[in-house]
């Protein structure tokens, strides 16, 4: 695997090999999942119950399950606090490649 540096990115498709080299370890990427997926749960249980205060758990929901990966086992810092957009976009597309068996669970 070819090594990305962390720079200032002009585009997610350049972003992406970086992020996925960040999350190596399979528990950081499975607590990503589960996160991702537990965010898309409490959308849908706030949709429904249109307790719109919910939504002040997302960032909780999405990024602790994250965090817990990156400090406990990938032993690095996010991505999340150099580029937060694309981060959070790699965060769906990581989901999705996920559930499609392009990256292993």
């Amino acid at each position: 695997m070819t090594t990305v540096k962390q720079s200032d990115f002009q585009s997610f498709a350049e972003f992406y090999p970086y992020y996925l080299q960040e999350h190596t370890n399979p528990t950081c990427r499975r607590l990503h999942f589960i996160g991702t997926l537990c965010l898309f749960a409490l959308l849908f249980g706030v949709l429904l119950s249109g307790n719109w205060w919910g939504l002040l758990l997302l960032p909780v929901v999405g990024y602790g399950f994250a965090w817990v990966g990156h400090f406990f086992f990938e032993k690095n810092r996010p991505a999340t606090f150099k580029h937060p957009w694309y981060s959070l976009a790699g965060d769906f597309v990581m989901f999705k490649d996920i559930l499609t068996g392009r990256i292993r669970w």
